[in-house]
């Protein structure tokens, strides 16, 4: 069974207003050339300042990601709108939060950040957890790309196979332990909208992605930012989506766009079956 999934790259900045037309039109134009799932990176509604996190923040049902949640039901498509900044209990901090719509536009998941970005890249230091609540729950969400969409009859819709995606945020990438419990409980695409540096995206973006996969046996769609958002802070770019083999299917090498890759679910099972390394662990010998 095939999954035509896109990863749409983008240049998000502080007008929320002109991001979610920027990222309507990208979902608008992947599903056009056949894209059941859809995912956009990381703070695709709002890139900015502090002050500007706390002002922009919404509900999960807030009016970015509805536009994006009705854009799904009047598609007929699964789109994952990468993360927005949703208010949390902490004063002055908000969630990095991951929601996927289904093609009734409801909303079938919801991923709160767990690994916030505390770190240095290059000459920049950044510390996510200032203006960020970190979340607690990993979380696993059963699709069925074949269910009918709107207008289709149930016996024209192709016959529904289920497909676990296991959801993750950008930083999430250098622990491999979320991973493999993602796998573990059943994933087998992993979807990691990001924002990562130039300075860290140049050294390890690709290597940390064909290594999830790998180690997983997983497919993982990767959609990311680009480009310059505030003055010295730039994004790599780079959206790519890879094979359980580790095989990059497809990728954005620049700007904004969209990358576009046929999952061949099955061969989650072939590549598990070669290389059973989930079933060859030795918990007992790990200290975790």
């Amino acid at each position: 069974m095939n999954l035509r999934v896109a990863g749409v790259q983008m240049n998000t900045r502080g007008d929320v207003a002109d991001n979610v037309r920027v990222a309507t039109a990208l979902v608008k134009e992947a599903a056009a050339v056949g894209a059941r799932l859809v995912a956009l990176p990381e703070t695709w509604g709002y890139k900015g300042g502090r002050d500007g996190i706390r002002a922009s923040a919404e509900a999960v049902d807030g009016p970015s990601n509805a536009a994006l949640a009705q854009l799904a039901a009047r598609l007929g498509i699964f789109v994952l709108a990468g993360s927005i900044y949703e208010p949390s209990p902490d004063p002055g901090r908000a969630y990095n939060t991951s929601a996927l719509f289904g093609p009734d536009g409801r909303p079938r998941a919801v991923y709160r950040k767990i690994h916030l970005f505390d770190a240095t890249a290059g000459a920049t230091v950044y510390r996510e957890s200032d203006d960020v609540t970190p979340g607690v729950e990993l979380v696993t969400v059963t699709i069925t790309p074949g269910e009918a969409v709107p207008g289709e009859s149930a016996e024209s819709a192709a016959p529904p196979a289920p497909v676990t995606l296991g959801l993750t945020i950008c930083y999430d990438l250098r622990f491999p332990e979320l991973y493999r419990s993602l796998a573990l409980r059943g994933a087998q695409v992993l979807c990691v909208p990001s924002a990562f540096t130039v300075h860290t995206g140049a050294a390890h973006w690709e290597v940390l992605l064909r290594a999830r996969a790998i180690e997983n046996g997983c497919f993982v769609v990767a959609p990311g930012q680009v480009g310059e958002h505030l003055p010295g802070r730039e994004c790599y770019g780079h959206s790519m989506i890879v094979d359980p083999w580790g095989t990059v299917l497809a990728e954005v090498q620049g700007g904004v766009g969209f990358c576009v890759a046929d999952l061949d679910i099955e061969r989650v099972a072939e590549v598990r079956a070669q290389i059973p390394s989930p079933q060859n662990r030795r918990p007992d010998a790990y200290d975790l």
